[in-house]
C-alpha cells in the first residue's frame, strides 16, 4: 500500500507523495517525486497532445507519481499511454492513480527507460528528468516513431542560461550567453542540442513549441527522418555576437572571432497553426495558460531579444510605458513581447532603429 495526498489537477485526481515540492525545483530525495509546481508544465502537454485530435502512442518515460501519464490518459481522446519509472515504488502510485480514475488506457511499466525506447516506438516520447536531459536524449530519439514527437524538459538552467559556462560546454557542447537573452540562449541551446542529437541518426527536428518558464526550459519537436532533413536542421544552427556595452547583437551561421557564443537554434520556437489549435479549457492554470497561449501565438519567431531595461540603462533615461514603446515600434517595423520575460521584446528592427524610437516615444512624454 501507499500513502499520500490526493490532489485535484485538471480533471484528473492523482495520488502523490505527503512530503513532495510545491515551489521551485524542487530537491531530490528517496521518495517518489512530484513537483506541484510544474502543473503548468503538465498542462501544456496535456494541450499539445489534445490539439491532434488523432489516436496516439505515448511514453511518459520517467514517469514517478505518474501525473503526467494519468493527465493525458484521462484528459485527451484516442490516447494509449505507457507510464514508465525504473523505481519500483513509483510504479505503486502509477497503479493508484490509474484506479482512482478509472483509466483502461495506461499501461504501467517498470524498466530503465533506455530499455524501454529500445523496444518500443511511440507518436510522443516524454522526457522530464531532474537536471540536464543530455543523458536521455539518444533513446528518446531512437523511441520516436516516424514523424514522432519528443517533449524534453530541461531543469539545469543555471549553466544553460550561463552562469556555469563550461558545464554548459561539457553537457551540451555549446558556449552559453550571458546577459539579458540568456534564457532565451539557453533554450535555443537545449533545441540545437536536441538537433545535433537526432543528426546522428539521419533524422531532422522542427519546433513545435519551446518555452522557458519558472525554472526549467522545455521543448516540442517533431522527429523528420531522413538525412536531408537532418542537413537542414543542422543548417538552422547559428553562432552569437553580443557586446553589453553597445548592445549590439547578431549572428552567424559559422563560428568566428566575434561569433562565440553558441551552437544554438537559430530556427523558429513555434508552430503557430498547432498553436491555434490549442486551448485551456479545464487545465489546472487555465488563466496562465490562456496568457502563455496569447504571447506564443503573437511571439515574432526571429533569434535575439532584447529588455526594455537594457536599453533604458544604455541611453540612460526613463523607461516609457511598455505598451506604448511596443505599440510606435510596431509602425516601423514587426515588433511583439516575448514569453521569456514580461519587459522583453523581439523586432526585426536594427539596434540603431530600436534606440532612435525608444528616444521619439520618450520625447513625445516632454
Amino acid at each position: 500500500m501507499i500513502s499520500g495526498t490526493e490532489i485535484i489537477e485538471g480533471s484528473t485526481r492523482i495520488i502523490v507523495p505527503n512530503n513532495h515540492s510545491i515551489n521551485g525545483p524542487g530537491k531530490k530525495t528517496n521518495d517518489v517525486f512530484f513537483n506541484e509546481q510544474m502543473a503548468f508544465n503538465r498542462d501544456v502537454s496535456v494541450m499539445f497532445l489534445r490539439a491532434f485530435s488523432k489516436e496516439m502512442t505515448v511514453a511518459d518515460a520517467m514517469a514517478a507519481t505518474g501525473s503526467r501519464s494519468i493527465r493525458i490518459a484521462n484528459e485527451v481522446p484516442k490516447t494509449v499511454v505507457t507510464a514508465n519509472d525504473i523505481n519500483t515504488y513509483a510504479t505503486l502510485y502509477i497503479k493508484e492513480n490509474i484506479r482512482l480514475n478509472n483509466l483502461d488506457n495506461c499501461i504501467v511499466s517498470n524498466k530503465n527507460m533506455h530499455s524501454l525506447l529500445a523496444e518500443e516506438v511511440f507518436d510522443y516520447v516524454d522526457i522530464d528528468p531532474f537536471g540536464s536531459p543530455i543523458p536521455f536524449l539518444h533513446s528518446s530519439i531512437i523511441g520516436c516513431k516516424r514523424d514522432g514527437y519528443l517533449a524534453i524538459t530541461a531543469t539545469d538552467t543555471a549553466p544553460l542560461a550561463g552562469a556555469h559556462i563550461e558545464k554548459c560546454r561539457r553537457r551540451y557542447q555549446s558556449t552559453p550567453l550571458r546577459g539579458p537573452m540568456c534564457h532565451e540562449a539557453g533554450l535555443r541551446i537545449l533545441i540545437g542540442a536536441i538537433a545535433r542529437e537526432a543528426a546522428k541518426f539521419n533524422k531532422g527536428i522542427t519546433s513545435m513549441l519551446s518555452f522557458s518558464s519558472d525554472h526549467y526550459f522545455r521543448a516540442y519537436v517533431k522527429i523528420i527522418d531522413g538525412a536531408k532533413h537532418a542537413d537542414i536542421s543542422l543548417s538552422n544552427l547559428i553562432y552569437v555576437s553580443y557586446n553589453p556595452l553597445t548592445l549590439e547583437r547578431s549572428y552567424s551561421f559559422e563560428p568566428g572571432r566575434e561569433y562565440k557564443y553558441g551552437p544554438f537554434w537559430g530556427g523558429t520556437l513555434f508552430d503557430k497553426k498547432h498553436l491555434l489549435k490549442m486551448n485551456a479549457n479545464n487545465m489546472a492554470t487555465e488563466k496562465r495558460c490562456n496568457k502563455y497561449l496569447e504571447t506564443w501565438r503573437q511571439e515574432i519567431d526571429v533569434p535575439l531579444m532584447y529588455e526594455i531595461s537594457e536599453i533604458s540603462s544604455y541611453l540612460k533615461k526613463s523607461t516609457p510605458p511598455f505598451d506604448k514603446f511596443i505599440e510606435r515600434m510596431n509602425e516601423y517595423g514587426e515588433t511583439s513581447r516575448t514569453h521569456i520575460s514580461p519587459t522583453g521584446f523581439k523586432t526585426v528592427l536594427s539596434l540603431k532603429e530600436v534606440l532612435s524610437v525608444y528616444t521619439e516615444v520618450l520625447g513625445e512624454m516632454g
